[in-house]
């Protein structure tokens, strides 16, 4: 296979909603360029993209696929990413190492929640946009609204390059504003003909023609110097153009295709090879030294593993964008993230499962190894003159939960191995081994998200699981003073043990001052304070221990195990057994013996005072809140506050944005449980939703007496 240099070589990200054809429109890109020979469907399972079983059996794209084209003496290097929100951490990773975004829309439905969704991010990464209109043989299919919605979104940065002559079934034709022709296909699609602009058409193509001069001499000043001499532009000059316009962002063009029936798409790839930039004339990617590097062939060899996959009969398939220098089949790199050698045994350039060997890929291109010994998603591999390491991939915070074990218990260790190999393959599932809920919990971006990593467990590693109901993290705290004394006292024969504490607890808030005096039942208690200790507890919050002993009541000594029992009693909180947070305790007094003192002694008196004093110091649970953002259509908004009212949620904030309400909200974690299933059932999946921990706050007291009678019940039991 031709070695291709940078400037030829163009890196490109399918994205778009569910159902836009994204997947269908990669079988056509391939067809064109000769890699398949027949083109497959997702009806027939048969397409180089979802090659997975996962994938066949849902019909729906699950991971991103590779693939590149040659076409017209470039390389095109594509990244199929799925449609679902539920895989955003797919096109994440693809749009971090593309340079253009190809924007599929299904004509029927135009702008949905998941082409904003996905286009947030290309804004994020800075990445130029097409929008493909697909399907326009649809019997639904509206192109005119399609473009509305469009220049409602992003005003006059959409340009159309194309148009349909007519749309649904019988869609054959399209006119080219760029070339002044029309394209018409015979049904099977394929090579059109290429026919002058008929009568009928021709002031709305001259209009459009207009426009798209306008726009592209806009991007560049010489150009638009000759627009004003000349009042027009070459073919040659508006190409120019558009690729400024497409880098800076100022310009998203529109095709037209309808890849099921392979029109339109012979077209859209010529645009590609002649007018998206290459690799080497976007921004560098930079090191986490702050470095910018220049993808230069003839630099030092550098590259990033951005995805890796289990594959059948060939175990892990690291893929990789070369970011400098020219990577060989032989070459031995060092993994700047582990320190280890890695042999790059075999490079491959990647259509779908199939792979094609080649002998060396040079700086911007796109590929593929195996075997590796220890690489990870999000390594940087380079050769021994290159200290570059790569840490630019940011994926969202998770939105759903579920809690996991193996209908058979001697499986639980397989299936945590399966778990984390799976989390290395899709990063946005998180897998947390909970210490404190004694559980494994999985999240995700949804529940889809999670049934699939169900089904994978279930039908490829045949290993039955179940999900159920995730623990809520609580913590617990005080809200006044409260002073306890506890002595232990034990006598068996030989040494016995002795240990007695008395203490006084209160709420930690930072900048409190320090501890005076205190009146308890007509008492009142004086400390003087000769040390104090700040602990950052691993959970969250502060435990602040101040010793007060004086006249040598308790020997210093014995405070660490003081100090012990009380992190003990913190770490399985007096109230539900969740981690208590903030709170001072103040060791006063204490008594201990001359022989049967020891730490376990005070360790236990200092756990059962302090417990005995958190009872009496008014405590409350607090809950994990979350800050919640709702993109939902404006015909679904008075539901969906409905439903996060019933979720005790406090709204904070509502902005519009173009038919879309944003809404802020912060809602308990306890509350979010099934809201990613609600919130898709309600808007019938147009809208969606983000969360971030928040803060810990206050339960409400009905909510505080369910939860202690539930856990002295499952206590009892």
């Amino acid at each position: 296979m031709k070695v291709y240099q940078t400037d030829e070589i163009k890196n490109i990200a399918i994205v778009g909603s569910s159902g836009s054809g994204k997947t269908t429109l990669a079988e056509a890109f391939l067809y064109e360029g000769g890699i398949i020979k027949r083109r497959g469907s997702v009806e027939s399972k048969n397409t180089v993209s979802d090659y997975f079983p996962v994938e066949k059996e849902y019909g729906y794209s699950v991971f991103s696929t590779v693939f590149s084209v040659p076409w017209q003496d470039r390389k095109l290097n594509f990244i199929d990413c799925p449609g679902s929100d539920d895989f955003i951490g797919a096109s994440v990773s693809a749009m971090n190492v593309t340079d253009t975004a190809l924007m599929v829309l299904n004509a029927q439905y135009g702008v949905e929640v998941g082409t904003l969704n996905q286009f947030r991010y290309t804004e994020k990464f800075h990445k130029p946009v097409i929008f493909i209109v697909n399907q326009l043989d649809h019997e639904k299919a509206d192109y005119e609204n399609t473009v509305h919605q469009l220049h409602e979104q992003w005003g006059s940065r959409v340009v159309q390059i194309q148009y349909p002559v007519m749309v649904g079934p019988s869609f054959n034709a399209v006119v080219d504003v760029l070339k002044m022709k029309m394209y018409q296909w015979k049904p099977e699609g394929g090579v059109p003909d290429v026919l002058p602009i008929p009568d009928s058409e021709r002031e709305k193509a001259m209009e459009l023609h207009k426009a798209l001069v306008e726009a592209a001499a806009e991007h560049d000043d010489a150009l638009m110097e000759k627009f004003f001499d000349e009042g027009s532009l070459s073919e040659d000059d508006m190409r120019a153009g558009i690729r400024a316009g497409l880098v800076t962002r100022g310009m998203f063009p529109v095709f037209c295709v309808c890849a099921g029936r392979d029109m339109c798409v012979r077209r859209t790839m010529e645009f590609l090879g002649n007018v998206v930039p290459c690799t080497d004339k976007m921004p560098r990617p930079v090191t986490v030294d702050g470095v910018e590097v220049t993808p230069d062939s003839n630099g030092p060899a550098s590259l990033f593993v951005f995805k890796t996959s289990i594959e059948p009969h060939i175990g892990q398939v690291a893929y990789f964008k070369v970011i400098s220098g020219t990577v060989h089949a032989g070459d031995d790199l060092i993994n700047a993230d582990r320190g280890s050698k890695e042999r790059m045994a075999q490079l491959f350039t990647i259509a779908g499962q199939n792979r094609e060997e080649v002998n060396e890929l040079k700086a911007g291109d796109i590929g593929a190894t195996v075997k590796m010994k220890d690489v990870h998603r999000g390594n940087t591999l380079n050769s021994k003159d290159c200290d570059y390491k790569f840490d630019f991939i940011r994926y969202p915070e998770p939105k759903y939960r579920q809690a996991i074990k193996p209908v058979n218990e001697a499986d639980a260790e397989k299936m945590m191995e399966i778990l984390f190999r799976m989390h290395e393959e899709d990063p946005t599932w998180i897998i947390e081994q909970s210490k404190e809920l004694k559980q494994t919990i999985i999240s995700g971006q949804g529940e889809f998200h999670l049934r699939t990593l169900k089904w994978r467990i279930e039908n490829n590693d045949k290993i039955p699981v179940q999900f159920y109901e995730p623990k809520i993290p609580y913590r617990e705290t005080i809200t006044k003073a409260a002073r306890a004394d506890y002595r232990h006292k034990k006598q068996s024969g030989g040494a016995g043990q002795f240990g007695e504490v008395h203490l006084i607890v209160e709420p930690y808030y930072e900048g409190m001052p320090a501890p005076g005096s205190y009146r308890f039942k007509g008492q009142e208690f004086k400390v003087n304070v000769r040390d104090t200790q700040t602990i950052d507890l691993e959970w969250g919050g502060k435990l602040v221990f101040v010793n007060s002993i004086v006249g040598g009541a308790i020997d210093a000594r014995f405070l660490p195990a003081i100090l012990k029992g009380i992190l003990s009693r913190m770490e399985q909180g007096p109230l539900t057994g969740s981690y208590a947070r903030d709170v001072r305790v103040i060791v006063y007094d204490g008594k201990m013996h001359p022989v049967d003192s020891n730490e376990v002694s005070f360790m236990i008196a200092g756990r059962h005072a302090f417990s005995t004093a958190f009872r009496e110091a008014d405590p409350k649970i607090l809950e994990p809140v979350y800050d919640v953002e709702v993109d939902v259509p404006q015909d679904y908004l008075g539901d969906v506050m409905g439903d996060l009212q019933g979720r005790r949620a406090i709204i904070s904030g509502m902005n519009s944005e173009k038919g879309y309400e944003k809404l802020m909200a912060k809602v308990p974690l306890k509350e979010l449980s099934n809201f990613a299933t609600a919130l898709s059932s309600i808007s019938g999946g147009r809208a969606s939703f983000t969360m971030q921990f928040s803060s810990y706050e206050l339960v409400p007291g009905d909510v505080q007496e369910k939860l202690l009678k539930e856990y002295k019940d499952v206590d009892e039991e």
